[in-house]
């Protein structure tokens, strides 16, 4: 009997410990769900935003073409007795390019100042003749009609000396055709006419292409030339405004770009492509860029104004759209759907989603999940300084690319880089 009660009284403490085992075990997760929504607060980069003036990196497109270009075309009859230069050769204006028959129109002039001189000594006679009869017919020694006859051959007198001078300018002007000379300084083109065949007016000699300097025609997108326009009301002239061309797809390692200025800038919008035409200068001494390539053109300076932006980091996919993370006043981070505008450099202009004076998590949101406590840290960048690290970062890229292509490394050296960057 009493080892019944003893095995009733074991297997009841038995059953007690298990259930509190299983109570324990049910415990345990709660605990440790607990634990994991009570995760400490995530340290990130967070700033204020307020609008801005952003200025934007941004490059247009061009087909290089040289407006100063010009045909030479003979404008004398005559053979081509002489070429004066080499074709592809640097030529200045005012030199001699070709000789045509110089010696024909020589003569001509020559005939035509024979012939200016005689009309000159009719003219002289005609005056002598006319102030006689005036002083005769003043004694009624002649008639009126001799004295006015008089006067009628002086006056054919001065149209024949007038128009002897005009035969000897246009005898002249031949003369000065016959010696081709270069109108423009540029580089001049293979010679469409051999040295000694007939030429009339009107036949194409050569071209001569300048240079230096080269003036670029570029179509700007319209907001680009509204907000381009405002700032030349506030600088004053085009002429301020830092232009840089670049030939994209080169490959010797050559980043060097030609320096010029903005002349230009169209007063009216293209209604087919809703672009507003620009054109700049470029000084180009070494014939570093020709006529006929493919260009980009880049205007520095060119700013969006009174814009609210972020870090492109910063922005993220939701579901609905790009998206960032605010944080609300209980330093919860919140998702917010914006629309994009531009990208200018490291930072994405927000069109609409935000107001200025919001908080934004502008550091990296990987991993950063809606609801989670926030340490939000001051963010210090500045839209230059972040801009210029990103131009450097860049520059020493390419300058680190190009010296690998050059000499076959597959890494560059550091201050090399920086060197190609400054």
């Amino acid at each position: 009997m009493k080892k019944t009660i003893h095995s009733g009284r074991a297997s009841l403490v038995t059953l007690i410990a298990a259930l509190a085992l299983a109570a324990c075990g049910q415990e345990q997760p709660q605990e440790q769900q607990a634990g994991q929504q009570e995760a400490p607060p995530y340290a990130v980069e967070v700033a204020e935003i307020a609008r801005q003036d952003i200025p934007l990196d941004k490059s247009y497109p061009s087909l290089l073409r040289s407006d100063s270009e010009v045909t030479l075309v003979a404008r004398v009859n005559g053979f081509l007795e002489e070429r004066h230069f080499e074709p592809g050769q640097l030529v200045e204006q005012g030199d001699r390019l070709y000789t045509i028959e110089p010696d024909l129109y020589q003569a001509t002039v020559n005939q035509r100042e024979a012939d200016l001189q005689s009309a000159r000594a009719e003219l002289a006679r005609a005056q002598r003749d006319a102030q006689r009869f005036e002083q005769l017919l003043s004694q009624n020694s002649v008639s009126r009609q001799q004295y006015d006859q008089a006067l009628a051959d002086q006056r054919v007198a001065q149209a024949s000396v007038a128009q002897a001078e005009a035969a000897l300018t246009s005898a002249n002007l031949d003369l000065g055709y016959s010696n081709v000379t270069a109108p423009v300084s540029g580089m001049i083109s293979l010679s469409q006419i051999n040295v000694g065949n007939l030429v009339t007016p009107g036949t194409e000699l050569a071209t001569i292409t300048p240079l230096d300097p080269l003036e670029v025609r570029f179509q700007l997108p319209q907001r680009d030339a509204f907000e381009l326009r405002r700032q030349l009301g506030e600088r004053g002239s085009a002429s301020d405004i830092t232009a840089r061309l670049s030939v994209p797809g080169q490959t010797n390692g050559d980043n060097t770009e030609l320096e010029g200025r903005l002349n230009f800038l169209g007063s009216r919008v293209d209604t087919g492509t809703s672009t507003v035409q620009a054109s700049a200068t470029f000084a180009n001494p070494d014939g570093a860029v020709l006529p006929g390539q493919f260009v980009r053109v880049r205007i520095e300076g060119l700013k969006r104004f009174d814009v609210l932006a972020v870090p492109e980091i910063a922005v993220t996919q939701g579901l609905m759209g790009p998206q960032v993370f605010i944080v609300d006043d209980d330093n919860k981070a919140r998702e917010r759907t914006v629309q994009l505008g531009e990208v200018a450099g490291p930072w994405q202009i927000i069109r609409d989603g935000l107001s200025a004076g919001e908080r934004v998590v502008v550091g990296d949101p990987a991993g950063l999940e809606p609801g989670r406590a926030i340490d939000p840290q001051p963010f210090e960048g500045s839209a230059g300084a972040i801009v210029e690290e990103a131009e450097q970062e860049e520059a020493q890229q390419e300058a680190e690319q190009a010296e690998a292509m050059q000499e076959g490394e597959a890494d560059a050296q550091p201050a090399e880089g920086e060197e190609g960057a400054q």
